[in-house]
């Protein structure tokens, strides 16, 4: 197959709240494609308002894959995930030639678009366990000394990935910066990335929207079915709703430290993406049209 008659995937990417959803359904009604949701989150079931999932009325307008594949209880790791995601881009690919890539979680776009390879080692639950009982800044440091390149690129504060690394190193004695390595996409790719100037006032208004929309009522069900032990309410809006919930902090108090640690991983998404990839980023003011006018060039 010559390189010009490749599948095409378009990645739509960029920070949290940027709009990247509404975006992309505008592009798969234009070029009559479905939407492979690439969300760390998004992948969990009963996880919907806290990790702004796609509605059922958006849902119903584009097909969108890759979302609820796996119970909270029974999270996947990132080499599970590629597996599955590149599975069902295939299967599409062999149909419609074009497929629709969104999201703004980098390691895992980088897993399906950028050849990313990552090491293939199973949750070690007791491992997991103990970890967890380390505070995040002990337990970063000990990355630090096990794999100085990991501790490096993955934020103190982002506890799943920290101990994802410590994980594979523990589990393997070589380090997770080392396992992964990259080889060419087969398909043929278009970057496309948002960031929007008023990024801070979305964030604000989403989160608002959030807890309103009953973040702190879908927490509750979280706690009750799950537990308060699941790692995954350690995460933005979830750790802040639980902590209504549990009488340690008020509503407001709450609110505003969600949107300072979105706006906070926003800007870690923001460099990743700039760093990593090279997409063209569109402007705010004819997002679609300029996207449109990119993707009929390459199909063309």
């Amino acid at each position: 197959m010559q390189p010009n008659n490749k599948p095409l995937v378009i990645a739509i990417m960029g920070p949290t709240a940027s709009g990247k959803t509404a975006l992309a359904i505008d592009i798969a009604k234009k070029i009559n494609s479905n939407i492979h949701n690439v969300d760390s989150r998004q992948i969990y079931l009963d996880m919907d308002i806290g990790t702004a999932k796609p509605t059922a009325a958006q849902q119903k307008q584009v097909q969108h894959f890759l979302i609820d594949l796996c119970s909270p209880a029974k999270p996947i790791n990132l080499h599970d995930f590629q597996s599955i995601a590149r599975a069902s881009m295939d299967r599409e690919l062999k149909q419609k030639k074009v497929t629709l890539v969104v999201g703004g979680s980098g390691l895992y776009v980088q897993a399906l678009i950028g050849g990313l390879n990552p090491p293939a080692v199973p949750p070690q639950k007791f491992l997991r366990t103990q970890l967890d009982k380390i505070h995040k800044t002990e337990r970063h440091n000990l990355l630090k000394c096990c794999d100085p390149v990991s501790a490096n690129k993955i934020h103190p504060e982002d506890s799943i990935r920290t101990i994802r690394a410590l994980e594979v190193f523990y589990a393997t004695g070589n380090m997770f910066s080392k396992q992964k390595h990259l080889k060419p996409s087969p398909w043929r790719v278009l970057e496309l990335g948002l960031n929007p100037n008023n990024l801070t006032k979305r964030i604000q208004h989403r989160t608002e929207k959030m807890y309103k929309n009953g973040l702190i009522e879908e927490t509750k069900g979280l706690l009750s079915q799950y537990g308060n032990d699941l790692q995954l309410l350690k995460t933005i809006g979830y750790d802040e709703a639980r902590s209504i919930i549990n009488g340690k902090t008020n509503y407001e108090e709450a609110l505003e430290i969600t949107v300072k640690r979105t706006c906070q991983l926003a800007k870690r998404q923001k460099t990743w993406f700039r760093n990593k990839h090279n997409p063209k980023w569109l402007n705010d003011e004819n997002q679609l049209s300029e996207a449109l006018a990119s993707i009929y060039e390459i199909l063309s």
